[in-house]
């Protein structure tokens, strides 16, 4: 399984304790306002909006929240600062290169509390463009591998413009081009198939392989900048083999 699947299972796992902490819910309104502010508020002409709906239904989102949320993205209600799509570049332990997704009202704030968690940790902040070649921004969906046909997951994945399928016992990912994003989430749709995640995301040209113990180590730093009130998702360079996995989860 490649190291964003693995990152993948990790926050699905934390994703009750993040509820708890109400971060969850915060999050999943800042998607649904850029959602909406970028391609509208009509959920059916907004392939985003509808899957960030679908996200925040199956966090047990109030509905109230979900309206609130894309009338402040279309505009119609006036409430808090604007919001900022940012993305931050850095070095985490071990020059594992990352980049921070960011949605924030306060974008010295977020830099700032950004800075002082990777320094905190031995890596650093980097310029724009420094890290962001060691990435190709994708198409990204996973689909449970329990209950569905692989074969038949891969053979529509790629008429509809995936370049790339990757399966194993717990999930199936299908990775493509941005421009595919569209093509691929109807192509599901149509067979039926309820992608648990569906975005746009960094994916890393190719990964670094650590120790376990240095791999952990740098897991430690995603998930603390992932704790940050404006950081929405950390991607990095990072490969994480099954013996750090196991690792980490006993923490």
């Amino acid at each position: 399984m490649s190291g964003h699947s693995h990152w993948a299972t990790i926050r699905r796992k934390k994703g009750a304790a993040d509820a708890k902490r109400g971060q969850v819910f915060t999050r999943l309104a800042r998607e649904i306002v850029l959602a909406a502010r970028d391609g509208g508020g009509d959920p059916s002409a907004n392939t985003r909006l509808q899957l960030a709906i679908d996200r925040a239904r199956a966090q047990n989102m109030p509905k109230d929240n979900i309206e609130r949320a894309i009338k402040r993205g279309t505009g119609e209600l006036k409430e808090g600062n604007a919001l900022e799509e940012i993305y931050y570049e850095g070095y985490g332990p071990h020059g594992i290169a990352m980049i921070i997704e960011v949605v924030t009202d306060n974008r010295n704030r977020a830099v700032a509390e950004i800075r002082h968690v990777l320094t905190r940790f031995g890596g650093s902040m980097a310029e724009a463009g420094a890290v962001s070649w060691q990435f190709t921004r994708s198409a990204y969906f996973t689909i449970p591998s329990k209950g569905n046909d692989p074969d038949k997951i891969f053979e529509l994945a790629v008429e509809a413009g995936a370049g790339d399928v990757n399966i194993d016992d717990e999930i199936i990912e299908i990775i493509g081009p941005v421009e595919a994003f569209n093509d691929i989430s109807q192509a599901l749709k149509k067979a039926g198939l309820h992608p648990e995640e569906a975005e746009l995301r960094m994916i890393p040209n190719n990964e670094v392989e650590l120790t376990p113990d240095e791999t952990i180590q740098v897991l430690k730093v995603i998930e603390e900048l992932e704790e940050l009130e404006d950081v929405q998702t950390v991607y990095s360079t990072l490969s994480i083999s099954d013996e750090a996995m196991a690792q980490f989860e006993a923490a």
